[in-house]
């Protein structure tokens, strides 16, 4: 998943709960946002092992393909700096402006 997939998944999740909670679940609404889940899900490989008792859900453990930056082998570390270089440019160019503002 790339960074945006884990944010937009959790607001999912707080709507399915909430839908949930207040009994929606056979409404247009909740379908939709089970449909997100499932095809969020597609590509995910792994297994998770839970205890359920008295309402809590407790993870015994985890197991899962790792993917990393590495694997694919294109990764290199300056990537990274130029990434940081890129999106610091707007705050590079809002100081000197607020500086001017203020100044005033």
């Amino acid at each position: 998943m790339d960074r945006e997939m884990p944010r937009i998944k959790r607001g999912l999740g707080l709507k399915f709960a909430e839908l949930v909670y207040t009994g929606s679940w056979h409404s247009p609404e909740c379908e939709y946002v089970r449909h997100c889940i499932a095809k969020s899900q597609e590509q995910v490989e792994g297994k998770v092992q839970v205890s359920v008792l008295k309402g809590q859900v407790y993870i015994l453990s985890r197991e899962s393909k790792l993917v990393s930056t590495n694997v694919q082998g294109d990764y290199e570390p300056i990537d990274a700096t130029r990434f940081i270089n890129i999106n610091s440019l707007r705050l590079k160019e809002y100081h000197p402006l607020q500086n001017k503002v203020t100044a005033k």
